[in-house]
């Protein structure tokens, strides 16, 4: 074995749980995705997937991605700097802009590669990034590629984050970075309360609507229009690979900030362009939960209804006020366990545990899809609390 091999052996987590029979992850589906899925040959409930918006089968959008391959073929093979802009780009950023309430919007491969190329290109050695400590992986990726002065402040507190914002040179830019709606947890950025700083110490503003788009505001525009402050904003970033359906992201904001972005961000200039049918597939998302606005209402009716019902359970959920429940285990191999024990039940749900928290806070993470029914969230909800049990969890 030799030394690279050595080493990573040291901390080679997931093989001690293959070992152990309970390794989660990489689980095959064999059909598309919807509130229920075939795997291994069974169906099984879903209850892992980020489709809050239920479109990921959706024929409409699966025909209109059909349809942008024959127009278009099956990829653009170049980056959108030079061969790869097609005019179907063009007309999805002009269309997110309007859905999110800015002056344009510039659109990437995946929602991972707008944190990651857009942040660097914002700041430079003189100026400061500022970020909750939950933030999701690709703004800590991104500020990682940065020059930047890099700050972090306690989750949601804001005591925390006016302190890092009281170290920074007044005349320097300070850009605060922070999730709609964060991840794991399920809760909601203090906006309001972030804006209020904004002004005070004249900083600038990120939002992450990830898991906002489709779910919060109105038809589904994100938390910022949620709390009734999008023109306090200056950049919204967005993915397609939820309630959009597809793969993809961007990021929206005034026409002098996209067009520095246009020529200096490093994954929009060196990538390849998203595929015709998965933007295709984005667009024709986009307008359906413009035009039914009764998706939202389902997703909520169901939110609403698996809150009370995990709630009522005993489980521990935490701070969510969103599609988004954290069922808290508090111990890894437990979180693992409890992952096998709901899917041997039929029940897919994803475990979390470190990186994505801290080791004290290892859970599963339930979901919510507006095509979910009241039936089968009371068929979840027996089954995890009988793998809680049968783990002395609950």
């Amino acid at each position: 074995m030799g030394l690279l091999q050595e080493k990573l052996a040291k901390y080679d987590l997931p093989q001690q749980f293959m070992a152990k029979g309970v390794y989660p992850y990489f689980r095959e589906i064999e059909g598309k995705q919807g509130t229920e899925v075939e795997m291994g040959g069974h169906e099984v409930l879903m209850f892992g997937s980020n489709a809050y918006t239920g479109l990921t089968g959706d024929e409409r959008v699966i025909e209109a991605g059909i349809k942008a391959m024959h127009k278009y073929g099956s990829g653009c093979a170049g980056s959108r700097f030079l061969n790869g802009t097609l005019d179907l780009h063009v007309q999805l950023e002009k269309e997110l802009a309007a859905f999110v309430g800015k002056d344009e919007a510039l659109c990437f491969s995946t929602g991972f590669t707008v944190n990651s190329g857009v942040i660097p290109a914002l700041t430079d050695r003189n100026d400061y990034i500022i970020c909750d400590d939950r933030d999701h992986a690709s703004i800590v990726d991104g500020r990682r590629l940065s020059f930047s002065q890099q700050l972090k402040y306690k989750h949601n507190d804001m005591a925390d984050l006016e302190k890092q914002l009281q170290k920074c040179n007044p005349d320097s830019v300070k850009l605060i970075i922070v999730d709609g709606v964060f991840s794991m947890e399920g809760d909601l950025a203090n906006l309001p309360e972030i804006v209020r700083l904004k002004h005070k110490y004249n900083a600038t503003i990120m939002v992450d609507e990830a898991h906002g788009l489709g779910v919060f505001g109105k038809q589904g525009r994100g938390v910022c229009d949620h709390f009734g402050l999008t023109h306090e904003v200056d950049l919204i970033m967005g993915t397609f690979s939820k309630s959009l359906a597809s793969i993809g992201g961007f990021i929206a904001a005034d026409s002098s900030i996209i067009n520095w972005l246009r020529h200096n961000a490093r994954t929009y200039i060196f990538s390849a362009s998203n595929t015709p049918a998965a933007t295709a597939s984005a667009l024709e998302a986009l307008h359906i939960i413009q035009n039914e606005p009764e998706r939202l209402e389902a997703l909520w009716e169901a939110t609403n209804y698996a809150l009370k019902r995990f709630r009522e359970a005993g489980f521990e959920i935490g701070a969510t006020e969103s599609p988004i429940i954290p069922l808290y285990v508090r111990d890894t191999e437990k979180t693992f366990m409890v992952t096998k024990l709901a899917f041997d039940e039929g029940v897919f749900i994803n475990p979390v545990i470190p990186p994505a928290c801290a080791p004290q806070d290892t859970l599963v993470r339930v979901a919510l899809m507006a095509t979910h029914t009241k039936e089968q969230i009371d068929r979840a909800v027996e089954k995890l609390v009988k793998a809680f049990k049968a783990l002395d969890l609950l």
